[in-house]
């Protein structure tokens, strides 16, 4: 029996309302004074201020930064590190969507490693600690609160790098389902099927082991279940609350287990083209199932039977729930032209994700699924 040695993940507070205890919960990080990460979004919806309302009533001083994009870049992090330093030693609050939550890890790294930059990422895994990170997702997909790194672009490499370290993977992540119940349609549709590809690479990973299967199958269980509920009703509470704790269990087995090919090329089309993460996975996912199916068989049965599938046909399941999200398109919907494939192929092959793959693909192979969804 070989030895198995899993390092702990995040603590969870999870449930409607929860949100309201977040001065109690970056009291419990170390500090009293806090560094909040968020995007304009946020504050226009007037969901920042509500929780800052709350750090305030505490008597917590805080400061906002708020410059985080859809697709967050080096640029965002290092002007939101800048913006931390002269801050000072605080509690880093990641309030957001994925982008929000990778880029606040990249924030609370550079804050005291005060010389490097977020395009030093390759290098930074060795760096001195960061601050203290408590997460509080608004969306239901990536599950980013789960892991202490954030995929970044490097708008100059035109690249996604990984920014991360051991001491910025969030202390508490701080799960209110409340905090959804205001996404569009298209946004509940991305981000779920984002946490719905999580957990079925995961249980295909080369590096799944029996926890991260474990996570994976009620993932998928609880993820497709809930995903076209809330989707057909967003203020629907009770789907919105299955909807996040899947998705957060989605990320537990993905920081186990890694990831896969549809992560690799969904990461090289949205450096490409900005596309919507979720969208580019959707583009994919059908395709680069059938291309591993024979080596990742146990696996996508496995998914079927997780997804109540009377068969256990993953494809055919992923297929029709495709269908009832609207969410696939063909790449050259999403702003691929052709002289582009050959470098998404390329990126897509050479991006640490595709290692896990259960086939691992040339690029020759990823050029010909890539032309098959064009």
């Amino acid at each position: 029996m070989s030895h198995l040695s899993i390092e702990p993940i995040c603590r969870l507070e999870f449930g409607p309302g929860v949100v309201q205890r977040l001065p109690e919960f970056v009291a419990e990080a170390g500090g009293h004074r806090v560094f909040v990460v968020t995007d304009k979004g946020l504050r226009a919806a007037g969901i920042a201020d509500k929780v800052l309302s709350g750090l305030d009533a505490a008597g917590m001083e805080s400061h906002v930064y708020d410059g985080i994009g859809p697709n967050p870049s080096t640029s965002n992090v290092d002007e939101g590190a800048a913006a931390a330093r002269v801050f000072g030693d605080a509690v880093v609050v990641a309030l957001g969507g994925g982008s929000v939550l990778d880029a606040a890890k990249g924030i609370a790294l550079l804050a005291r490693n005060t010389t490097a930059v977020a395009a030093d990422a390759d290098s930074l895994w060795d760096a001195a600690d960061g601050l203290p990170l408590v997460a509080v997702p608004t969306t239901s997909g990536t599950g980013a609160e789960t892991n202490g790194f954030g995929v970044i672009e490097d708008s100059c490499a035109r690249r996604k790098v990984y920014l991360g370290h051991a001491s910025v993977k969030p202390r508490i992540a701080v799960l209110d389902p409340e905090l959804t119940l205001g996404l569009p349609q298209r946004v509940t549709a991305a981000t779920g099927f984002d946490a719905l590809v999580h957990a079925i690479e995961s249980l295909a990973s080369r590096s799944a082991n029996p926890v991260s299967a474990a996570y994976a199958t009620q993932a998928v269980t609880m993820v497709s279940q809930w995903l076209p509920v809330a989707y057909r009703d967003g203020a629907d509470l009770a789907a919105r609350a299955q909807l996040m704790l899947g998705a957060h269990l989605a990320g537990r087995a993905l920081t186990i287990s890694g990831l896969g090919l549809v992560h690799g090329i969904g990461h090289a089309v949205t450096a490409h083209t900005g596309t919507p993460h979720g969208v580019a996975l959707a583009a994919v996912l059908e395709e680069v199932m059938e291309f591993t199916a024979e080596s990742a068989g146990p696996a996508y049965e496995q998914a079927g039977r997780a997804m109540l599938s009377r068969t256990g046909a993953a494809i055919d399941t992923v297929r029709e729930m495709s269908g009832v999200l609207d969410i696939k398109r063909p790449l050259r919907e999403l702003n691929v032209v052709p002289a582009m494939l050959p470098s998404i192929a390329a990126a897509a092959v050479a991006d640490p994700v595709t290692r896990n793959s259960p086939l691992l693909p040339t690029e020759t192979e990823v050029a010909d699924i890539l032309a098959s969804v064009y």
